[in-house]
C-alpha cells in the first residue's frame, strides 16, 4: 500500500472565469484568464510553471497538451490532456498534486475549460464506454429520473413529497448562486415555481436539471513544505480519490437505481485518506455533483452526510443551507453555474479555496475546516466519480 497524499500537496493560487453564455470568448481566452488569475493569486510568474495538466471533455476545446501549451505559451513544457467525463477538472488536480508530491516538480498548473454553448449543443452528448456495450438510447435526464421514481417508491415518498424535495435543494442551490458574481444564473427562485416549471423528463422538471454554460478555473500547486514561501493561507490537500466500477450496471439486476456505489467507495476512500470518523460531523461544506436535484439527494446518503432514506428529513430542516449544519453548494453548484465539464471540478475546488481563506464575500461560511468535492462523470449505473478533500 503506497502513501496516502495528505498534507503533502498544498493549493498556493486559483482562478476562475465567469461562467455563462460567454459569446464574448473562446475556450483560449478563457483558459488565459483562469491562468493569469490563479498566477496573480499564488505570486508567480508564467515562466515559473514547470508542468501542467489540462481538463477538456470535448476535442473542439482543445486536443491533446496544445490545449493549454499554445495559449498559456508553455511551449516546450511537459503538457498532459486529461480527460475522465465529468471529472476531468479534478484529475488534473489529481495528476499536478501527484506530480509535485513525487518531487519531479516544484510548481505544477491544473485548468479546465470547455467552450460548449458555440458548439449549438443543448446538452451533454453520448459516448461509448466499456463493460456489457449495452448502453440504451436515452438523454441524461431520461436516466436520472429512472432515480427519483425508484428513490421515491423505495422510501415511500409520495410524488408531491418527492418533487417538493428536490425542489428545495434547486431553490437553496439558486440562493447561493444569487450571491456569487461568477455564476451562470443568479436568479433565486421559489419551491412553486420549482414545481411549476415544464418537465423535462418526469419528475424533473426545469428547475431541476443543470444548464450548459462556457467557463475555466486553474489551480497552482506546490509541496506543502514549500506552501508558506508563496503565501500565508495556502490550502492543503487532503484526499484524492477517483473510483471507476464494473461499467455494467444498467445490465445486471442487482443495480437498485437508489444509490451509486462508486460514488459510496469514493467517499469512504476519500474519508480513510484523510483520517475522517463521522463526515456529517467532521466535512464542514461541500460541492458535489448536482447535474439533475435528485442526483444531490442520492449524493448525500452516498457521502454519508444523511442516513439511508431520510436526506429529505435534512433537506426540510435547512441542514445543508449556507447557515446549516453542512453546507453544500455554497457557491451555486452545477445548477447555478451550468457544466463546461473540464472546468467544472476546477471550479468547485476555487469556492472550497476561497472559503477555507474567508474570502467567499456574502456566502462566506462560519470557520470552515474541511471541505469536500465530487464529481459524477457518465450514466449513474457507470460512472467515474472523484472524491477530493481539502482543509487547513
Amino acid at each position: 500500500m503506497g502513501e496516502s497524499i495528505k498534507d503533502k500537496v498544498a493549493i498556493i493560487g486559483m482562478g476562475c472565469t465567469k461562467f455563462g453564455e460567454r459569446w464574448d470568448q473562446n475556450v483560449t481566452d478563457l483558459m488565459v484568464d483562469a491562468a493569469y488569475e490563479a498566477y496573480d493569486d499564488a505570486g508567480v510568474d508564467p515562466s515559473d510553471i514547470e508542468a501542467c495538466w489540462v481538463g477538456t471533455f470535448y476535442e473542439y476545446s482543445g486536443m491533446a497538451g496544445m490545449a493549454a501549451a499554445v495559449p498559456l505559451r508553455l511551449q516546450y513544457k511537459p503538457v498532459t490532456r486529461v480527460e475522465n467525463m465529468c471529472c476531468t477538472g479534478s484529475d488534473a488536480l489529481r495528476n499536478a498534486s501527484y506530480a509535485v508530491a513525487s518531487r519531479v516538480y516544484d510548481v505544477a498548473l491544473a485548468i479546465g475549460a470547455e467552450k460548449i454553448k458555440d458548439q449549438g449543443l443543448s446538452g451533454l452528448q453520448g459516448a461509448s464506454g466499456a463493460g456489457a456495450h449495452t448502453f440504451p438510447s436515452i438523454a441524461p435526464p431520461g436516466v436520472f429520473a429512472m432515480l427519483a421514481t425508484r428513490y421515491f417508491a423505495r422510501y415511500g415518498l409520495s410524488p408531491e413529497e418527492g418533487k417538493t424535495m428536490m425542489a428545495k435543494i434547486s431553490v437553496k442551490s439558486h440562493h447561493n448562486g444569487s450571491l456569487n458574481p461568477k455564476a451562470h444564473l443568479r436568479r433565486r427562485i421559489t419551491v412553486e415555481q420549482a414545481l411549476n416549471s415544464p418537465i423535462i423528463a418526469w419528475p424533473l422538471g426545469v428547475f431541476d436539471c443543470c444548464g450548459v454554460s462556457d467557463g475555466s478555473a486553474a489551480a497552482v500547486v506546490v509541496r506543502a513544505e514549500d506552501a508558506r514561501k508563496f503565501r500565508d493561507d495556502p490550502i492543503y490537500i487532503k484526499a484524492l480519490q477517483i473510483c471507476i466500477g464494473h461499467g455494467e450496471g444498467n445490465a445486471r439486476s442487482d443495480w437498485d437505481y437508489t444509490h451509486i456505489e462508486e460514488t459510496v467507495r469514493a467517499g469512504m476512500g476519500a474519508y480513510a485518506e484523510a483520517g475522517i470518523k463521522n463526515p456529517r460531523e467532521e466535512i464542514s461544506m461541500a460541492e458535489v455533483h448536482d447535474c439533475f436535484s435528485i442526483t444531490e439527494a442520492l449524493i448525500m446518503e452516498d457521502l454519508q452526510f444523511s442516513p439511508r432514506g431520510r436526506v429529505k428529513e435534512d433537506i426540510d430542516s435547512g441542514f445543508f443551507e449556507l447557515t446549516g449544519g453542512l453546507p453544500v453548494q455554497p457557491d451555486g453548484g452545477l445548477k447555478s453555474f451550468g457544466h463546461p465539464i473540464g472546468a467544472t471540478g476546477l471550479r468547485m475546488m476555487y469556492e472550497m479555496y476561497k472559503q477555507l481563506q474567508g474570502k467567499a464575500g456574502e456566502r462566506q461560511i462560519t470557520d470552515p475546516n474541511l471541505g469536500l468535492i465530487h464529481n459524477l462523470g457518465g450514466p449513474p449505473w457507470s460512472p467515474a466519480i472523484s472524491c477530493l478533500i481539502v482543509g487547513h
